[in-house]
């Protein structure tokens, strides 16, 4: 058994709502009170959300938020990243942070998040939607995209439900 901790990808966009950027730091709060790393692709939005809400938990220590930066410019990610990973992939850059997730949450967005959400399914990874009404997230919450998997998206309808779907997800989280 691996002591790793497991890491999430949290998805969404850089304009969110109100109600968005609130769950999502929410979201951020709770996985690391959970014992979960994040990751994120590092900028505004619903990725700093996230980030601030890992920040604000007590859990929290430097280490568990990452961003996958799109530039070469450590120096864009948001102020609550702790590891920024400037990639210069541009939006080539989600492969990377899908690839190095254990599990993704889409919380609203846009393409980028379609994009994401798309990668994760094609890599055969949890994905858990969250579905406030908003973006991507609601739109492809509870759907099979393809062939490639019998499994849909999973829906959930707040923080608390994407908690208990990602631990029947990712069984057994060892705390390190």
């Amino acid at each position: 058994m691996s002591l790793r901790k497991k890491i999430i990808a949290v998805v969404g966009g850089v304009r969110p709502s109100k109600l968005l950027a609130t769950e999502a730091h929410a979201l951020g709060r709770k996985l690391v009170d959970e014992g979960y790393r994040i990751a994120t692709g590092g900028l505004g939005g619903i990725m700093e959300a996230v980030s601030r809400g890992a920040r604000s938990s007590t859990a929290w220590s430097d280490g568990l938020v990452i961003g996958v930066l799109p530039s070469l410019d450590a120096t864009t990610a948001n102020e609550f990243v702790d590891i920024a990973i400037p990639t210069g992939l541009n939006l080539a850059r989600n492969v990377v942070l899908v690839s190095m997730a254990d599990a993704v949450i889409a919380v609203g967005g846009g393409a980028g998040t379609l994009s994401e959400i798309a990668l994760a399914w094609q890599h055969h990874k949890p994905v858990i939607a969250l579905d406030l009404g908003e973006g991507w997230s609601s739109r492809l919450a509870g759907q099979v995209l393809d062939h490639r998997r019998p499994d849909p998206i999973l829906r959930a309808r707040d923080v608390n439900e994407v908690l208990a779907q990602l631990k029947e997800q990712i069984k057994g989280v060892p705390q390190s």
